[in-house]
């Protein structure tokens, strides 16, 4: 069974830490993949990058596979600017 996380509208910087509190109880919900759901996202910023990072670290120290599905353009955009794109298997939309 694969475990997701769903970010919400608003992933800024405001609202990181609590999300980050979310991980281990999500990662706990399954096995194998862990897909965090980015497709309700509204407002995000570089916090949402390293949040993102952060849940990869937590599922690859499981032993779990990472993706990020429903990213927003911009987000992608963003991770690119910071070279993080391909470790979030993010790609541009076309």
């Amino acid at each position: 069974m694969n475990a997701a996380l769903q970010l919400p509208a608003d992933a800024t910087l405001e609202h990181a830490a609590g999300l980050a509190a979310t991980l281990p109880a999500a990662l706990a919900q399954g096995e194998g993949l862990f897909s965090v759901d980015a497709s309700a996202l509204q407002a995000y910023d570089t916090s949402t990058i390293a949040l993102l990072l952060q849940a990869r670290r937590a599922a690859q120290a499981a032993g779990r596979g990472f993706a990020v599905t429903g990213a927003p353009a911009q987000l992608t955009q963003l991770a690119a600017l910071y070279g993080v794109e391909e470790l979030l298997s993010l790609s541009a939309s076309p």
